[in-house]
């Protein structure tokens, strides 16, 4: 009956003198469980403001030691060893659990069942305030999005202002987070933030899970093929990923970057928020400064950071970048040659070979040339 009732409480009442009859009475507790626990404290010269900062289960291994504490029958599988193996492909708690059994056999003593095994691995999940690892996998998944909130630059002539948008990407095992502003949230945009992405990562993942952006996804229906944007499935084929959408309406499907989202931007957004800044590129240095640190900070209920799981467990398993980098281009079609041997584009004229005068042509325009295609 000790064992049930919370004698850190019954040490908080009978310090405001209330008898035994009514502590048992407010805590729905026998009178006899009560004596037993102040008799015990008083026997230990214990009183409440003694464990005032105690927690419940504290106190009550306090006053009795080693009570209703049972040695199991199993032996107990290395949780941290358990939870790290989680972490690579092909990792199963069913894989684990039965290496943990041959081992057991072999040595001639009893193992746990696969349930008890499973039960007992969440509750060391719990216990220690991490996230279980049975649906994540280190360096096998990147999680993109748009940030809901903005940020900012004025103009230092003029002193306008103009929204600055924030890319957002995550690494669900790590929480390694990225972050690129950008002036507007258009498909070259977009594609310029992925390359930029991978290039701060130092490589890429077999999965790349995405909103359902026009910019990214052209059709997501219940059933059937994905549609994806022409420019973004050249992007992923660069660097050996696979884009999958979450679903329309369920943002579990990519939780982990829902919530860096929401506490990246909330962060940067404070720190930021007494900072005036006049271009992209120095808001940029800025946001990367900000970012090792928002990467570095150790995490509030588990050992480690961002940045030492990404080093230690995630970089090594990135697929190495392809040796050229990917160049974000746009087309601009039906371009006729005109008989000054020049095609127009942008306000401008560009030269193409005579044979070609009266033809029809094709321009791909990239970062820092325009390349002319004809059939």
């Amino acid at each position: 009956m000790v064992r049930k009732i919370k004698a850190k409480q019954v040490l908080r009442l009978h310090a405001q003198s209330l008898s035994g009859r009514m502590i048992a009475r407010s805590l729905g507790v026998s009178r006899d469980s009560v004596a037993m626990v102040i008799k015990t404290a008083a026997d230990a010269g214990i009183v409440f403001d003694d464990v005032s900062a105690k927690s419940d289960d504290e106190v009550y291994a306090l006053l009795f030691p080693g009570r209703n504490e049972h040695e199991s029958a199993y032996r107990q599988p290395d949780w941290p060893a358990v939870h790290r193996e989680l972490a690579r492909v092909g990792v199963t708690l069913r894989l684990l659990h039965a290496e943990y059994r041959d081992s057991c056999l072999s040595d001639g003593v009893p193992a746990m069942g696969y349930d008890r095994f499973c039960k007992l691995y969440q509750s060391y999940v719990v216990a220690h305030g991490i996230t279980s690892r049975v649906e994540r996998k280190a360096g096998s998944t990147i999680e993109v999005d748009w940030a809901g909130p903005t940020l900012g630059i004025v103009d230092p002539v003029s002193g306008e202002s103009a929204t600055v948008y924030l890319f957002v990407a995550c690494l669900p095992f790590s929480r390694y987070a990225f972050v690129e502003p950008a002036l507007d949230m258009k498909e070259t945009t977009w594609l310029a933030c992925h390359v930029a992405m991978y290039e701060w990562l130092g490589g890429s993942t077999p999965r790349l899970v995405c909103d359902n952006l026009k910019t990214g996804v052209v059709a997501h229906p219940r059933e059937g093929e994905i549609v994806l944007n022409e420019r973004y499935r050249a992007l992923a084929d660069h660097y050996s990923t696979a884009v999958l959408p979450g679903r329309v309406r369920r943002p579990r499907d990519k939780a982990s970057v829902e919530n860096t989202v929401w506490h990246a931007t909330m962060a940067l957004a404070g720190a930021m928020r007494n900072r005036t800044f006049h271009s992209l590129p120095e808001l940029k240095t800025a946001i990367r400064e900000w970012l090792a640190a928002y990467n570095s900070a150790p995490f509030q209920k588990r050992e480690g950071s961002r940045q030492a799981v990404f080093d230690e467990m995630e970089r090594p398993l990135l697929t190495p970048l392809p040796a050229v980098r990917f160049e974000v281009a746009e087309w601009s079609y039906a371009r006729k040659v005109q008989a000054n041997c020049h095609i127009a584009y942008n306000n401008n004229w560009y030269s193409v070979p005579y044979a070609y005068v009266g033809r029809t042509v094709d321009a791909r325009v990239g970062a820092d040339r325009l390349e002319i295609w004809c059939d």
